[in-house]
């Protein structure tokens, strides 16, 4: 007999899997999408299912079908799975179908971080990265093939037209909508702060992409912009011990208005907590930062933003390891810009912003190098943003694993 009676001899004691089942034991049953019936398919535990996704996700294997391999082929996951073998087309329906069980499981590790006093949440970095998408942005074909494809590029410019008068209208609505709130706040006698909505044009943005796979893709620079893909923005914001506390998806080719929306995705469970955010010059613009640091009525949030105004060097000079004398106080009449600046420029402020470069750039070459998810396999934005937040769920079940491991022999 090859096989042990019991498999759990072939696995460590302090093996991810023992903690990775007992931490998604305590995600609320509720939070599922079951098939109460019993009817169709053989039926598996949701519990089961979601374990097996995080653990092969956290050890870099996205494809449902090389999921159901590994149920066959990896003895952590047999063990896992009680030796049952979820086909592949239960693995992709079972994901598709349960987001809401894994942003539960997303607050889980969080609050278990908690627990086990295992996170410090005071400063939080936020950045971004491009994840290729399903879709190629290129589109070659031959003389007496685009000769052949004419009747069908005719039907997709018509469609490309319906599209555009769709989006046309719709951000007249939106437009109209932002002119009656300044109206209204002129009538209540505030004035209303930045410039003044402009209607939408017409006509489309000269520049404006369309992809046929994937439409809600963008081509977005990559790497250090020396090229370009079909990507998707993904967002995070990282918390100091390096787990991940928010975290969403845009189709925006570059950061400049994604600030506001990433530190709002931030998890309830820590927000309260945060006093910093660190960003690097991408997300800077002086009404992100006053957005996220107060309220619509003007008053603070509690919130700072540490933000490089320009690009920076890696490099360090010698000047850079020497003790720096504290900025000269401020102008009165300093713009925001220069206050940013200063801010940086203070000793608190540079200890903080080193932060960002020890937190938020490991986690995303981390997911990257190490578990190597380069590549969506879904495509739709709603799709990926669901692939996105199990990638996060599953980075921050083994980071929390490693931290816990590395407090009991410390």
């Amino acid at each position: 007999m090859f096989l042990p009676c019991d498999l759990r001899e072939w696995l460590p004691a302090d093996h991810l899997v023992h903690f990775l089942l007992d931490a998604v034991e305590q995600i609320p049953t509720g939070h599922f999408h079951i098939n109460h019936r019993g009817t169709g398919s053989e039926q598996y535990p949701p519990t089961l299912l979601l374990a097996l996704l995080i653990y092969c996700y956290a050890t870099g294997r996205f494809g449902s079908r090389t999921i159901e391999a590994a149920t066959h082929s990896d003895v952590a996951v047999r063990y896992l799975c009680a030796n049952h073998h979820p086909d592949h087309d239960s693995i992709g329906v079972f994901r598709t179908a349960n987001r809401a069980a894994f942003q539960a499981a997303f607050v889980t590790v969080l609050q278990l971080a908690q627990q086990l006093r295992r996170t410090r949440v005071g400063t939080v970095s936020v950045d971004g990265t491009k994840v290729q998408a399903n879709a190629s942005k290129h589109a070659a074909v031959s003389y007496q093939r685009a000769g052949e494809l004419i009747g069908q590029l005719q039907l997709e410019v018509q469609e490309l037209v319906t599209r555009a008068k769709e989006l046309a209208a719709a951000q007249q609505v939106e437009h109209q909508a932002k002119v009656a709130a300044r109206q209204a706040q002129r009538a209540a006698g505030k004035k209303p702060r930045g410039p003044e909505p402009q209607p939408p044009s017409e006509t489309p943005d000269p520049k404006a992409q369309y992809n046929f796979t994937d439409p809600e893709s963008r081509i977005m620079k990559a790497g250090n912009g020396q090229h370009f893909e079909q990507a998707y923005n993904a967002q995070a914001a990282v918390n100091e011990v390096m787990l991940i506390v928010g975290q969403r998806v845009s189709a925006a080719p570059n950061d400049k208005q994604e600030l506001v929306a990433t530190v709002a995705a931030i998890s309830p469970v820590v927000a309260g907590d945060i006093h910093a955010v660190l960003v690097d010059s991408g997300f800077y613009s002086a009404a992100a930062v006053q957005a996220v640091e107060q309220k619509p009525d003007g008053t603070p949030r509690g919130l700072t933003v540490y933000a490089a105004v320009a690009k920076q060097t890696h490099h360090q000079s010698v000047a850079d390891l020497l003790p720096q004398p504290e900025p000269a106080p401020l102008a009165t009449d300093a713009s925001p810009k220069e206050k940013m600046v200063h801010r940086l420029q203070t000793s608190g402020g540079k200890q903080l912003y080193k932060l960002r470069k020890q937190t938020v750039e490991p986690v995303f070459g981390i997911i990257k190098s190490v578990l190597g998810f380069r590549q969506f396999l879904l495509r739709g934005r709603e799709k990926v943003s669901l692939a996105w937040l199990l990638i996060c769920v599953s980075y921050n079940f083994k980071r929390l694993f490693t931290l816990k491991n590395l407090a009991a022999t410390g």
